[in-house]
């Protein structure tokens, strides 16, 4: 019996990264998961990533330290002031403060190096394009292009040939779509966290945009959101 072909499935600790770590297992592929401490203001979702890639029963689930609270320039890793109850559609007000910059760019290069040592030829990220913050390094164009330069830069691709595919299926889905699939596939959203501010209690504070997303998709879902928020 074949082994099946490896993936390393990028894990955040969010409701996006769960979804995409049950797509890559239900299409057949032996996950790694890879998760990245990397300055951000809190750990739940380190915490949560813990729990999601043990439910999946991923074959390896490593977390990275990487210092971005160094660099500082965004509200997720630093003392800066989250925005609460404001716009989250991208153009109303431009790129929020909680964008960290280069982020998806550092974690993609982190992916395709151990990608290179397992010898796989598939990453999967939870990017989104619809329902999002308005990031630049979650559009569709950014992810064509660092495939583009995966294939460029790897031995695996110049010298063994092999194809470096970059997967980011909930791209073009509403949250509330994500949510849908999500829970066809056997995902239990309660081990899930996606608050950029939480409390000291460790409650989602439901009104960052990373909660208003969350909160707005489950309830179009028409599905109760397990987690607990502050606001409730």
């Amino acid at each position: 019996m074949n082994e099946p072909a490896k993936a390393v499935v990028l894990i955040s600790g969010g409701l996006d990264s769960a979804t995409v770590l049950a797509i890559a297992k239900n299409r057949g592929y032996g996950c790694y998961g890879l998760s990245f401490d990397y300055g951000q203001r809190h750990r739940l979702e380190l915490e949560a990533a813990g729990r999601i890639a043990e439910k999946a029963e991923c074959l390896d689930h490593r977390v990275m330290h990487i210092d971005l609270a160094g660099i500082g320039g965004s509200a997720l890793t630093s003392d800066a002031e989250v925005p609460k109850d404001g716009p989250h559609r991208q153009g109303e007000q431009g790129i929020p403060v909680t964008y960290v910059p280069a982020r998806n760019t550092i974690f993609l290069s982190c992916a395709l190096a151990w990608a290179e040592v397992l010898g796989a030829c598939d990453i999967f990220i939870g990017v989104n394009a619809v329902d999002y913050s308005g990031y630049p390094d979650c559009r569709p164009e950014y992810i064509r292009a660092y495939e583009k330069t995966a294939n460029l830069a790897t031995r695996a691709s110049v010298e063994d040939g092999r194809k470096i595919r970059i997967h980011a299926p909930l791209m073009r889905l509403r949250k509330a779509d994500i949510i849908r699939q999500g829970l066809t596939l056997g995902v239990d959203y309660a081990l899930t966290r996606s608050c950029y501010d939480p409390t000291p209690e460790g409650l989602a504070c439901g009104a960052c945009d990373a909660c208003r997303l969350r909160k707005k998709g489950f309830a179009e879902a028409g599905s109760k959101d397990p987690i607990p928020y502050a606001s409730d």
